[in-house]
């Protein structure tokens, strides 16, 4: 079983910047992809940014420029910088660990309890 942990929200002042963690234990992380989520209340969970077990990465375009994803596989962690952050970046914000078995045509998700990042003066 794949245990994803999320850390480092809290409360932030607009233009402010605040890094999350993600630590996926319980399996072999440098496989497996790895991507940041959030949502905000009364909205849907949106898609923030991912990076592949290579080092690959992609960014929604609301957070393009002003966040950064990245990862160390010897600590098992994932990384979100957040910069330049607004009010409308207040959500909880979700890590995701996913693994493409393509032989079997099957993903395995694996989702975080979420950590809460309010942005507010």
């Amino acid at each position: 079983q794949v245990h994803v942990v999320e850390s480092g929200g809290g409360l932030v002042q607009p233009g402010g910047s605040l890094s999350l963690s993600c630590t996926a234990s319980g399996t072999i992380f440098s496989i497996y992809a790895m991507a940041w989520y959030r949502q905000a209340p009364g909205k849907q969970r949106e898609f923030l940014a991912a990076i592949t077990s290579g080092g690959s990465t992609n960014y929604a375009d609301s957070v393009q420029g002003r966040f950064t994803i990245s990862r160390d596989n010897a600590k098992n962690t994932v990384y979100l910088q957040m910069n330049s952050l607004s009010p409308e970046d207040t959500a909880v914000y979700y890590c995701n660990a996913y693994y493409t078995d393509y032989v079997k045509g099957e993903r395995y998700d694996y989702w975080g309890q979420g950590t809460q990042v309010t942005v507010s003066s």
